[in-house]
């Protein structure tokens, strides 16, 4: 729909051609002019429905979310301790309180659990899950209304105030269940500027691009269709009748349309003229445009493109390169999913006191070059608190320093160098005590 004041930029080729006019004649489709260009426009309704026909029909937006959902769904849920004294997380620990998230509903795991937290999000924006007997109930995000209400005192806007469930859809007619706050779990990756209590899926990002993408698909498949050759416009006697008209285009399709009729010679008469309109896949650098688009949908998925084996990622780089792009994904896109994965679980899930549930990432295979890492930065840690023990600080002051890497909290035991001695102490020789007196029961003791 346009607007009134909203003029419109361009058109198509056919209603370019109906406007040639000659002596008061209007020379349109039926005037004289045949082209083999029909242009249709694809639409993808900005809903959960529309995104997820693009996730079934477009390749791009396929790779992008199966990639996206292996990573995260190795993960798996631990409550970590939470060290009140210095604000540091402590060791990881496992409860029956997890039960739930590792059995959330019957035959399913937590790799289950979060292959449905990331798939809606990625498509609808919002993941809601509420607890049932022991496990979790995953709510389609399309059935669900998020409630708003007006809180006491000043007027500072609608706030969430909790949810309702409409089994089968509001256009199913069942009554909606009311739902409260603290019973969803609501998981959000893009937090939707302009609702706040609400998530967006990332595909509203590049919904230009897919179209994009899916009719430069479209466009590949017609041209093989048609044989493999550029669109032809045939240009015909203005005198021509219709009926001899239409009949010279029937009998023409019939003859060279689609791919079986490729390639064979074509007669024309009657003042036709062939002219060749369009650019073939060479001249119009189809592989390097579709690329980029496929690249600009990687990049709001969040997804190296040499990850999801996209043609402009594999050219820019090689597998070579996969561990500093798997770590890239891992860092900047995974690891925020996780933990507000986490967060948003813990509204469901009993959680210890002085803990907090928490993602455990370390038995994933593809991040195993980070625990390679991870032990080198072991490794030189424990190197540095061997010398600053050596050095005559105390050791558990140094642990803490380490970790905190804050030297301020070193405390020194008063002792210097190696052996820790006290100033002016002098070293015993064997066999002698204080440094000088020969010592008879240990010198027997020594070797011979």
């Amino acid at each position: 729909m346009r607007w009134p004041w909203q003029k419109r930029s361009t058109i198509s080729l056919q209603e370019y051609l109906s406007y040639f006019t000659f002596n008061g004649s209007t020379y349109g489709y039926g005037s004289g002019y045949s082209q083999s260009l029909q242009g249709e426009r694809e639409e993808i309704a900005a809903s959960f429905s529309g995104y997820a026909e693009a996730f079934l029909c477009n390749p791009v937006v396929h790779a992008c979310m199966d990639v996206r959902k292996s990573l995260f769904s190795e993960a798996r849920f631990q409550f970590r301790a939470v060290q009140r004294e210095n604000g540091r997380p402590g060791d990881m620990f496992g409860t029956t309180s997890l039960v739930p998230l590792e059995k959330p509903w019957t035959g399913a795991t937590t790799a289950d659990l979060l292959t449905r937290m990331i798939q809606d999000v990625d498509l609808a924006g919002n993941f809601y899950g509420v607890r049932q007997r022991n496990g979790i109930m995953r709510l389609r995000p399309d059935w669900v209304s998020i409630l708003l209400g007006q809180p006491p005192g000043r007027d500072l806007g609608p706030v969430k105030a909790g949810y309702a469930y409409w089994p089968g859809g509001k256009q199913a007619g069942s009554e909606p269940v009311p739902l409260r706050l603290e019973e969803v779990c609501h998981f959000v990756d893009r937090p939707d500027p302009l609702a706040t209590y609400r998530g967006m899926s990332w595909i509203s990002a590049c919904l230009r691009e897919i179209l994009s993408d899916n009719a430069a698909t479209a466009h590949k498949t017609k041209f093989w269709e048609h044989g493999a050759t550029s669109n032809l416009m045939l240009k015909m006697d203005p005198g021509i009748s219709r009926e001899a008209f239409d009949a010279f285009v029937a009998n023409f399709r019939e003859q060279h349309d689609g791919w079986q009729n490729a390639y064979k010679t074509m007669f024309l008469a009657g003042g036709a003229d062939p002219v060749v309109i369009g650019a073939d896949f060479q001249q119009a650098d189809f592989k390097a445009v579709q690329g980029a688009g496929e690249t600009r949908i990687a990049a709001v998925a969040g997804v190296p493109p040499v990850i999801a084996g996209l043609s402009e990622g594999l050219e820019a780089a090689t597998y070579s390169n996969y561990a500093q792009s798997i770590r890239r994904f891992a860092d900047i896109t995974m690891r925020p999913l996780w933990r507000n994965a986490a967060g948003s679980l813990a509204q469901i899930i009993e959680t210890p006191s002085g803990s907090e549930l928490w993602y455990d990432d370390r038995d994933i295979p593809a991040l195993a070059e980070d625990q390679k890492d991870l032990a080198e930065i072991q490794q030189g840690k424990a190197a540095t608190i061997k010398s600053l023990i050596d050095a005559g600080f105390e050791p558990d002051s140094v642990v803490s320093a380490v970790e905190a890497d804050d030297f301020s909290r070193l405390s020194h035991t008063g002792l210097v160098s190696v052996q820790l001695l006290e100033p002016g102490a002098k070293t015993e020789e064997p066999g002698t005590t204080n440094g000088s007196v020969p010592d008879e029961e240990a010198l027997a003791a020594l070797p011979q």
